[in-house]
């Protein structure tokens, strides 16, 4: 059984099981979810390994340079003056958003001009590459044609990640550092070469996979002297094996989120790794930043997913022949890559665990009055030991834009519907419009299990005083975060800067360290003389057994400001004193690097 000629599978690698009656019975007893289609594929002989073909590759697919996300998806305001939302990949792109413009004015105590644009100016100047003349010319032998590129926006692209910051200055200020040289190797022989080259000739790597970082490990240091070498991953982006037996992968580093979902289900199978950037980050990145994902609870942050890294090191590859369950032989050096941001070595491919797509997947929302009812109810949860795939609580301004976010009812019936349930809340449960919370929940499981934790949720937020507020509720609440991460670029270019910022912390100290994270913020901004009013908002987006992890989301005015991102870094700064006072963790390297750890330790390393 064969892969299509047209897949290129490399099938001197690999051997095919030849007998057709023995690969059909191996096919077939495969449990198939419902409506899945088997993709191309063909066996390895003996180990009964799935061999997937390439990556989808859809040429829709387009990621844009200056803002986040793909070309044709933006945030913009029509003749009208109504926001709305461009192309077709989100539910947002439905209809217009006729209430968020009024909402953010009122929000924000500003009269935003749809007109009084900061237009970006990108590309900004480029810096001149420094060369390394000898290096440049043994690596042009070691690498195929067009695997090397000194294109100035290609340069660019890979000098920076997607903080605040680095969006601002590569559309109205500059980088006075960019990678100089871009390298996109296809195998690990090609990744070392590279290294032992560059160990050789003293030239720095910089290994990138979907450029979404957030921990500004992408900037290159200013004072760097010596030729910086941005090593793509992207060519090595495929499921190598797939081993349904063990249940486990193996996928390399430059695999993009959402190509490695849809492959994996080609073949009954997930991974349930869901950070808010799987459309675009990569498995070399999931492990290089000690990522989690949105379906923790259920299938385990990176950490608890991954049974094995190959990695190439100055000294060395990392590599193993047999992946065990688990070891107790002292100290793991595959442990050590987990987090390390390139600094360690280039990540080439990673074993993860893998699971049979969810029996049954469902979705549903809750009203709470407050968010001391929120969060008291996410503590019961989670100490009765049986929690759903996701959890997420937003507060009270933050289940605002949500409403603000939606459409215009339809019609005389949608629109009656829209006003009793707002009557409902308000004056038959008696929410207060300006305290009430939502949790969005996500059942992803065994029929059985999701019937269990659907009665336990709803048994405790009735204990709490919440209200279900509908499964569409819930799916557009998850699906939302997916088309919101649009909406910063698209409010820089209106004069406002947002960002968010992360922590985890005790249950204890939950709520309090919100509220005094926030209240520290507002007196800072009335301080500083800053117009209008700040946006400050938080969302317990991660439960665990002792506490929780809060993503704060902050933005103001900044127009008049000269380098208002320095602004915005000594604000976040202060927050984050507030936060460590209450029992707080700086939670990412982007913490350390603002509060002025060397940036050169995360960027730039002499492989």
């Amino acid at each position: 059984m064969h892969a299509p000629a047209s897949q290129d599978m490399g099938q001197d690698r690999w051997k095919a099981i030849e007998d057709p009656a023995q690969a059909q019975r191996y096919l077939t007893s495969l449990k198939r979810p419902n409506g899945i289609t088997r993709g191309p594929l063909f066996l390895a002989d003996q180990s009964g390994r799935i061999i997937p073909g390439a990556p989808p590759i859809d040429a829709k697919d387009i990621e844009s340079n200056d803002v986040w996300g793909f070309n044709g998806s933006s945030f913009q305001i029509n003749e009208q003056e109504v926001v709305e939302f461009t192309g077709d990949r989100y539910e947002l792109a439905e209809a217009d958003l006729p209430f968020l413009l009024p909402w953010a004015r009122e929000v924000l105590d500003l009269e935003i001009d749809p007109k009084d644009l900061n237009v970006p100016r990108y590309p900004p100047e480029i810096p001149e590459a420094i060369t390394n003349k000898a290096f440049l010319a043994a690596l042009s032998e070691a690498m195929p044609e067009g695997a090397i590129s000194s294109d100035d926006e290609e340069r660019l692209r890979r000098g920076h990640g997607h903080t605040q910051e680095e969006m601002y200055r590569i559309k109205y200020d500059q980088l006075e550092r960019i990678p100089d040289l871009v390298v996109w190797p296809q195998n690990e022989e090609e990744v070392e070469s590279l290294v032992a080259l560059a160990t050789q000739h003293n030239v720095c790597l910089i290994p990138y996979g979907g450029g979404t970082s957030v921990t500004e490990a992408l900037m290159c240091p200013i004072n760097e002297e010596r030729m910086i070498v941005s090593v793509d991953m992207k060519r090595m982006n495929r499921i190598r094996w797939i081993d349904p037996v063990n249940r486990m992968a193996c996928v390399e580093a430059g695999a993009v989120g959402r190509h490695i979902m849809e492959q994996l289900a080609e073949y009954g199978f997930t991974m349930g790794h869901e950070p808010d950037s799987i459309e675009f980050s990569t498995m070399g990145g999931w492990v290089a930043t000690h990522a989690s994902g949105m379906k923790k609870n259920r299938y385990g942050n990176i950490e608890e997913m991954l049974l094995d890294i190959e990695a190439i090191t100055p000294v060395g590859r990392l590599q193993r022949t047999s992946i065990p369950p688990r070891e107790s032989i002292g100290m793991d050096p595959r442990r050590t890559v987990i987090g390390s941001e390139g600094n360690l070595g280039i990540i080439t491919s990673a074993v993860v665990k893998i699971f049979p797509l969810p029996e049954a997947k469902e979705f549903a929302s809750v009203l709470f009055p407050d968010l001391e009812s929120g969060v008291a109810f996410m503590y019961d949860l989670q100490q009765a030991g049986n929690t759903p795939a996701s959890v997420r609580l937003v507060d009270n301004l933050q289940f605002q834009f949500g409403q603000a976010l939606k459409h215009a009812p339809k019609g005389g019936v949608g629109v009656l519907f829209s006003k009793f349930q707002k009557w409902f809340v308000l004056n038959i449960k008696g929410f207060d419009k300006d305290k009430m919370t939502a949790l969005t929940v996500v059942y992803e499981s065994s029929k059985l299990q999701v019937k269990q934790q659907k009665s336990l949720v709803n048994k405790l937020a009735k204990r709490h005083g919440g209200m279900s507020a509908g499964s569409d509720n819930g799916e557009r609440g998850y699906q939302l975060t997916f088309a919101i991460a649009y909406i910063r670029d698209w409010l820089m270019n209106h004069w406002l800067l947002a960002e968010s910022f992360e922590t985890s912390l005790p249950w204890s100290q939950t709520v309090q360290m919100i509220e005094k994270v926030k209240q520290r913020l507002q007196k800072e901004h009335d301080a500083r003389g800053i117009p209008g009013r700040p946006f400050i908002s938080a969302r317990v987006t991660q439960i665990y057994d002792t506490g929780v992890c809060v993503y704060f989301y902050y933005a103001f005015y900044y127009k008049g400001m000269e380098r208002p991102w320095r602004v915005y870094a000594e604000l976040e700064n202060i927050a984050r004193g507030v936060i460590l006072e209450e029992g707080g963790s700086l939670y990412t390297t982007t913490a350390l690097e603002k509060l002025g750890a060397s940036s050169c330790l995360t960027s730039c390393q002499t492989l």
